[in-house]
Formats: C-alpha cells, structure tokens, sequence
C-alpha cells in the first residue's frame, strides 16, 4: 500500500512516538459558516495542538449507515441548506490550517456530481482523499481511474465480519490508509472497548502487513483513545464531537465550543500516552 497524503500524516505522528488522532465533523451543521469553525477549532488553537487528520463528512438525505447523533446532525444541515460544494469550501478551511482534510460521503452524492469532476474539485481545494463507507473496492473503477487521475488517496473500509480475502483484496486497493470500523459501545457514548478492534487490526497486520489502520467507531475520551492507540495507527473520532454540538444547537448556544476543546485536549493527550 502506498502511504499517500493521509498515511503520511500518520507516519509522521509515528515518528514523534505517538499515533494519530482522526477527527470526524459533517459540513454545515449548526450552519455552514458555523460547521468551518468547528473545523478550525478541531484543527488546533494557538499552542493547543489538534487532530492530525479532519474527516469531513458530506450530509446526505439516506444516511443508512451513521449513529442517531450524526443523522440529526445531518438532518439539520440539510434543512439549513448545505450542499455538495460546500464540502471543498470546507476542505480549504481545514488544508489552510496546515492539517490533513480528507472528506467521507455515500457514494451516490459523488456520483451525482460528477466522478472525475469531484476528485478535480476535492484535489484542488487540497484535499488529501475520499474515505467511500458505502463503495468497495469490486464496484469502485470510476473512482480507481478519477483518484490515479487526480493524486487522491482512496480509503476503504473493514470491519470483524471482512473474510481474509476482503482484508487482502481492501488493502491492495487502498491508498494512504485503511478505516476499520468496530464499535465501542453506543456510538458517543461508550465506556469501554470491545476485543474486536484489536483483533480485526491484528488480522490486518498479518495479513496486509504494510497497511496503516484507523479505528472507529464510538470512541469518546482519551483513555478510549489511549486504548486504541495501543494497537492502531490512528484513533478516530466523531460522534463525541458532534454530539457536544447538538447539545450546543439544542440549549440555542451552536457558538459554545468549550465542551469541544476539553474533549479535544483529552484526546490528543490520549494518542499521546
């Protein structure tokens, strides 16, 4: 596997002797303006360092495969008005900061604006890639083609029930890194991790044994984040992120970040341990 853009980010947390911390936030919620300043924040204030990497989601109307807080999130976003291009406006925002952007949507949204011209679009806005959650590999040569065209890292994802075959199959197609998802507990909320993600990432390791690895989902602190920094090359995080900004929406204060930062403080100390 190439290390890309993204794999390279990871490395370089590596070569600091800590691993990396992926943060997921979804375009246009409460509002657009509002959703670039999240990201800015989660990119890192002053001496204060951020993620690694922004994941930055595109809301969609059918989102079949996200937790409850991340669907009304989206929900929202969508009722205020976000669309597809905003999601370039917000990888500028976060590629300006210096930090990786890479953008994760369903693939119909892509699709309908145009393969090559989405990875043209995400390209020049500096994005570093596309993580597809709904896309595997079989059904991807729109994208291998749009991706090689465009210098674009692809991330595919994983998950327990992947049989060996998939892993191999998934890594080989994935540029920069590989998303393996098992869930911690109620998305946002969990208090401790499973045996699955070690045990998924082991089966990686021996299997596509050059391949980086993020895991999500569900963690919600540092010391989740710590657990999984054990064994991961990124922990990832969202729905934690997102719901302090739906609480925020809901008491009419989507301006307060405070519960933002301190969770962010807490885990970037807990990819650090």
């Amino acid at each position: 596997m190439s290390a890309g853009i993204s794999g390279r980010t990871f490395q370089a947390a590596a070569e600091q002797g800590r691993k990396a911390l992926v943060a997921y936030y979804p375009v246009g919620f409460p509002d657009v303006p509002g959703s670039l300043d999240v990201l800015r924040t989660l990119c890192g204030e002053g001496d204060q360092p951020g993620a690694d990497l922004i994941e930055i989601g595109l809301p969609y109307s059918d989102p079949v495969m996200d937790g409850v807080v991340i669907q009304r999130a989206g929900t929202r976003a969508l009722a205020r008005g976000v669309r597809t291009k905003d999601v370039f406006a917000a990888v500028e925002t976060v590629a300006n900061t210096g930090t990786t952007p890479v953008v994760m949507t369903y693939w119909n949204l892509v699709d309908r604006y145009g393969v090559d011209a989405f990875a043209r679009d995400l390209a020049a806005a500096g994005g570093a890639g596309l993580i597809t959650p709904d896309l595997v590999p079989d059904e991807a040569s729109d994208w291998f083609e749009a991706s090689d065209a465009h210098g674009l890292d692809r991330i595919f994802l994983v998950s327990p029930s992947s049989t060996d075959e998939r892993i191999v199959a998934t890594a080989n197609a994935c540029r920069g890194w590989m998303y393996a998802t098992a869930v911690m507990g109620v998305t946002g909320t969990r208090t401790a991790s499973s045996s699955a993600a070690p045990e998924l990432v082991a089966r990686i390791r021996a299997l596509a044994p050059d391949t980086l690895v993020g895991v999500g989902l569900g963690i919600s602190n540092g010391d989740q984040a710590a657990d999984v920094a054990a064994f991961a090359d990124a922990a990832i995080v969202g729905s934690a992120f997102v719901k302090l900004m739906v609480a925020a929406d809901d008491a009419g204060t989507p301006g307060d970040f405070d519960g933002l930062r301190t969770l962010l403080t807490d885990l970037v100390a807990g990819v650090r341990r």
